[in-house]
């Protein structure tokens, strides 16, 4: 975003008409003093509620999104790399949940895709095996 004080930057936090600090910091503020300078400097004003903008609900995972991913994964089925990591599941060990995560990390690049991931094959684990006893009874 163009700040309209180009020669401040943005560690140098007034809000006077462009907050370029993160929204939290604005939001966890005390209420302005009525001083030109200090902490809380600031004309004194109410805080008014907003309404969340639509941009809040962006990545939220819609019905319509679930239903096809939901789908696809049953028609597809699992991914090769995903096989193993549910092979290793179900053969289990002392350290298979740090095994699992060190491959899906090593596959997936990322820690928070490789924790995710791991959550999502014991899933499929689990309704397998629900599936199968429910076959049993």
């Amino acid at each position: 975003r163009p700040s309209l004080f180009p020669s401040r930057s943005p560690s140098h936090h007034h809000c006077t008409r462009v907050c370029t600090v993160p929204i939290l910091h604005c939001i966890l503020t005390m209420a302005r003093t009525g001083y030109a300078k200090g902490a809380n400097s600031g004309h004194v004003t109410e805080q008014r509620d907003l309404k969340p903008k639509p941009s809040s609900r962006k990545g939220k995972l819609g019905k319509r999104t679930a239903l096809t991913r939901a789908i696809a994964r049953e028609v597809v089925g699992l991914a090769p790399y995903e096989r193993r990591i549910l092979d290793m599941i179900k053969t289990g060990g002392a350290s298979a949940d740090k095994r699992i995560y060190k491959f899906a990390k090593r596959r997936l690049g990322s820690h928070k895709r490789a924790l995710q991931k791991r959550e999502d094959i014991k899933a499929v684990n689990a309704q397998q095996r629900a599936r199968a006893a429910a076959g049993t009874k």
